[in-house]
């Protein structure tokens, strides 16, 4: 069951996270779940290395979210960077 919901509480994190962030990113169902899977990763990962999570405690809901809006920012930037044209 605890996949389950992570993928469930990732998919939920992706799609807000899409929502929240200016742009328009073409990204499926697939896509989107992992977006906001990897966003808990980050936010976890983050809040281990503050230390607002204890060992083996994972990010919630919004700390998916905040995880997923910072690597949309990122492959933003990213995408950008590509699509310059070159002197």
């Amino acid at each position: 069951m605890g996949l389950i919901w992570a993928i469930l509480v990732g998919f939920l994190a992706g799609v807000v996270a899409k929502f929240l962030f200016p742009g328009k990113e073409n990204m499926g169902f697939l896509m989107t779940t992992v977006l906001g899977i990897a966003g808990s990763l980050v936010a976890s990962f983050l809040g281990k290395l503050v230390g607002w999570y204890e060992p083996g405690q994972g990010a919630g809901f919004i700390g998916a979210t905040v995880g997923a809006l910072l690597l949309l920012w990122i492959y933003s930037k990213m995408k950008s960077k590509g699509a310059a044209p070159s002197a």
